[in-house]
């Protein structure tokens, strides 16, 4: 203990004893209730005298220093903080477990990914089975009938066959009507307090803040449903001459058109890898075209056809971001949706005119309902989870879609009908899938390389110099490998 002469410092500090009285709440408050009671209009008078001060009433009258309560909250809260503390260094210290947000985006990923392939290769295996299939009469009577009328031509005759591209787009365009639908089913069950109507309305009300006027909406809708029912129209066309896989692989290179746009369109960087993609592409393209020959073969038809269905869909993406600018999740589910009416209003007196020229030829007495079905459904789970799959993974993951359906549909493909790939169509197949894989490179695809040489030099540096990392350090003299110094201690 410290003398009474001493100075209090930091090797003798001084003791504060505590004190013996003990405080609660209860004498604090009927302290506080006597004195209020003493003084009820303030200071002291003559008529009320002031009470004797006494060491009890002193220290009392006193605010209380801690109380029990007070106790328990900041324990409560100090244990919180370090238990949040100590979950976020757990996530420092393991950013790529299995709990992570980065794993879980990657786990969204997978899904997304293999519900765009189940759904493309759906679509596209559908619509083929629709052509392949014979829908010819199964009644004595209908058969007796068709050798009385033997003389009939050939386009009479392909009624037994399903044979209407148009029809197949203009039937599966208008299933989008139902984004719009889904969107608000998931939103009012994601927000409870807001209602249907009032979400439509901030949709609309967006669009207005833009500049969009009622007339110039319906316009730009209408344009697009053009674009995209004939984008549609040519790829079911190309189905009808080429295998599954061909279209679906033609089809995948819309990422390298989307990019050249988007280059000269939108003022995006020039990345020169994704310019050697695109040659890629083309060369796949034109492998794939000439493929059975020039003379006497329908496939340039084909392969000339489901290129322009990618081009036509990698315009539709570019300009849509041109023209309608950065909308939300909303906004894009009631334009799709606004599309589907749009296409089911006016484009139906086509189809008609279409059937009843001869141009299209459908199986009236036995229409394929149940694959037409199955590929409209598919059609709009493809879409949606392509138009919205962003929002819980990576962009990567929707695009890769698209390449990831070529091997799945070329196994139905020989499982299913035999198709053999050799020679310049398997060739062509290769080249556009390593195209596509070019243009999924980043931006700065450069500095990635990089690193991964600086690491593999620091690694075999590493290796070679094993055996002398250990004389580097001698611990037991204090010697620094130097080569201005020699052991000695002496400059060299």
């Amino acid at each position: 203990m410290a003398r009474d002469g001493d100075v209090p410092t930091i090797f003798n500090p001084k003791r504060v004893r505590t004190p013996s009285v003990i405080i609660t709440t209860d004498e604090v408050a009927s302290d506080q209730g006597d004195v209020e009671r003493e003084r009820p209009n303030g200071p002291p008078t003559p008529l009320s005298p002031r009470a004797p001060l006494t060491p009890q009433s002193s220290v009392s009258s006193a605010p209380p220093l801690t109380t029990q309560p007070s106790l328990q909250q900041a324990y409560s809260e100090s244990a919180g903080s370090s238990q949040e503390d100590d979950r976020q260094l757990r996530d420092k210290k393991c950013p790529r477990s299995c709990c992570s947000k980065v794993a879980k985006k990657m786990y969204y990923g997978l899904c997304v990914t293999a519900t765009i392939v189940a759904a493309w290769v759906t679509v596209t295996h559908c619509i083929k089975h629709m052509y392949l299939q014979n829908y010819s009469h199964t009644d004595s009577s209908t058969s007796t009938e068709s050798n009385l009328n033997n003389n009939f031509t050939s386009r009479i005759r392909t009624h037994n066959h399903y044979n209407a591209p148009f029809f197949t787009a203009w039937f599966c365009t208008n299933w989008l009507i139902f984004f719009y639908p889904l969107y608000l089913i998931i939103m009012l069950i994601h927000k409870k307090c807001k209602s249907a109507n009032t979400i439509v309305a901030d949709a609309f009300t967006d669009f207005k803040d833009k500049g969009f006027t009622f007339a110039r909406f319906l316009s730009r809708c209408g344009l697009f449903c053009l674009l995209w029912v004939v984008t549609i129209y040519m790829y079911t066309y190309s189905l009808r001459i080429l295998q599954s896989t061909e279209v679906v692989a033609l089809f995948a290179t819309n990422v390298s058109c989307v990019y050249l746009l988007s280059w000269v369109i939108l003022h995006e960087q020039f990345v020169g890898v994704r310019i050697v993609a695109a040659i890629l592409c083309d060369t796949g393209i034109a492998l794939l075209a000439y493929m059975d020959g020039i003379t006497g073969s329908s496939t340039l038809g084909g392969v000339v056809l489901a290129a322009c269905a990618a081009a036509g869909f990698a315009i539709f993406k570019v300009l849509f971001r041109k023209v309608m600018g950065d909308v939300n999740t909303g906004q894009r589910a009631l334009f799709f949706s606004i599309l589907g009416v749009v296409n089911a209003t006016l484009l139906w007196p086509v189809c008609l005119a279409l059937y009843l020229t001869g141009s299209e030829q459908l199986p009236a007495h036995q229409m394929p309902w149940i694959p037409l079905l199955l590929a409209s459904v598919a059609l709009l789970v493809f879409h949606l989870v392509f138009q919205f799959g962003n929002l819980m993974t990576y962009n990567i993951f929707v695009s890769l879609g698209l390449i990831t359906a070529v091997p799945i549909s070329g196994t139905l493909d020989v499982i299913l009908y035999g198709v053999e790939f050799e020679g310049m169509k398997l060739a062509g197949i290769i080249l556009i899938t390593v195209g596509f894989f070019l243009v999924m490179f980043p931006d700065n695809w450069p500095d990635y390389i990089m690193r991964l040489l600086r690491w593999s030099r620091r690694r075999q540096r590493g290796s070679e110099n094993g055996g002398r990392s250990r004389d580097t350090v001698d611990y037991r003299t204090g010697y620094i490998r130097s080569h201005l110094r020699s052991p000695s201690g002496r400059v060299r």
